[in-house]
């Protein structure tokens, strides 16, 4: 179990690639494996956005507790 937590988001296209590139280059610490690069196409009245979430386990839900012994 875990959750998706947005790194980063903007409505400029060649914004969001430029800090795409950038973070490949540099950001050691985001696991591109479980990284999720979303495009939310706009429609009429709302603008298109691009985002960039990451998974984050719950480290609670790897821990499953049983009932004791009666």
């Amino acid at each position: 179990m875990g959750r998706w937590e947005t790194v980063y988001e903007t409505q400029d296209e060649s914004e969001w690639r430029a800090h795409i590139h950038h973070l490949r280059a540099t950001d050691k610490c985001i696991d591109w494996t479980s990284a999720r690069l979303d495009t939310f196409c706009g429609r009429l009245m709302q603008p298109t956005t691009y985002r960039l979430s990451v998974f984050i386990t719950n480290p609670a839900s790897d821990h499953v507790e049983s009932a004791p012994d009666s």
